[in-house]
């Protein structure tokens, strides 16, 4: 093979660079899932890997992880190659909340490094048709005068769905008591049946059952309201100052993929959540797609990290 040389300083060969300098992608990729198929999250993480197999022009295998707040998926991409053909798309209380609410991790939280924060998604609050509420400042209104009366379900200790219960007893000074299910799914049914007054559910299920009537909604968890559910307002305009909850998802790679590697990932996310199809998609879930650079993906953990560090302090919140 010939080289061509140019010295500036130093020797540049072009021809031995091509030689090693790794191509990416150069075989399939790997996306694990950290959440059950089948659900809101799941089909964001199907849609994005269906445009970045176009973009990238590699198959991009989805392999769902479900399971332990997400940790038992992120073991599995810890113990892969870091290389980028293992990427993980996880919900961002993996590394924003599991390491300050459990005593011991799996994993190592410093093993990763964010390549993009992909989607955001607010909580609803729902009430039964029953609780004599229509919006978020007579809840507060009604539980100030009936402490520990009134119930809110989550998916278990330590989800989004139980911290943003928290979150709101917190800075709203009331007493809501929490009753955990094993799961999002159960404690909707929980609602549905009366059985529990109030439910923060993720919008990409929560506005399906608005829809159909057979809960109301009290409030948005966000600084805008969604436009699959024009009507309901925030919780901030409706008594609740500030109030933010929700969920967000986005890729990590290994700590020691290479930075030429994340870069090109980074920019195929980047262009594949651009995509007009996938933001209508998405946006009739009550999902806005993000994108942004590695660091701010790592700033955002960051903040949330540090929100909620102070929550699970101060409510003595505990995992599982």
């Amino acid at each position: 093979m010939r080289l061509f040389c140019l010295t500036v300083g130093t020797l540049i060969c072009t021809g031995a660079m091509a030689q090693t300098t790794p191509i990416y992608p150069n075989r399939p990729i790997r996306m694990v899932a950290g959440m059950p198929a089948g659900g809101g999250a799941d089909l964001n993480a199907r849609r994005l890997a269906a445009q970045l197999n176009r973009i990238l022009k590699q198959n991009i295998v989805v392999e769902n992880i479900a399971g332990a707040a997400g940790n038992a998926a992120a073991v599995t991409v810890a113990g892969g190659n870091p290389d980028g053909h293992t990427i993980f798309f996880s919900s961002h209380p993996v590394f924003a909340v599991n390491p300050v609410l459990y005593e011991k991790l799996p994993f190592n939280p410093a093993d990763f490094q964010p390549v993009t924060l992909v989607s955001q998604a607010s909580h609803v609050l729902l009430a039964t048709p029953s609780l004599p509420a229509a919006k978020i400042s007579d809840l507060i209104a009604l539980a100030k005068t009936k402490p520990r009366a009134i119930n809110f379900g989550s998916g278990g200790p330590g989800t989004s769905l139980h911290l943003a219960g928290e979150l709101l007893n917190y800075t709203a000074k009331i007493e809501l008591v929490h009753i955990p299910y094993r799961g999002a799914a159960p404690a909707v049914v929980a609602l549905i049946g009366n059985e529990i007054q109030l439910l923060f559910d993720n919008s990409m299920t929560a506005i399906g059952h608005v829809r159909g009537g057979r809960v109301k909604a009290l409030g948005i968890a966000a600084k805008s309201r969604l436009a699959a559910i024009p009507d309901v307002p925030t919780l901030d305009e409706s008594g609740a100052p500030g109030f933010e909850a929700g969920i967000s998802h986005g890729v990590l790679v290994l700590a020691a993929v290479p930075k030429p590697t994340v870069a090109a990932l980074n920019r195929a996310i980047n262009s594949a959540i651009s995509e007009p199809e996938y933001k209508s998609a998405m946006g009739e879930f009550g999902v806005t797609l993000m994108g942004g650079t590695p660091e701010q993906f790592a700033n955002f953990i960051a903040a949330e990290r540090t929100k909620y560090a102070e929550l699970i302090k101060k409510q003595g919140i505990k995992a599982n």
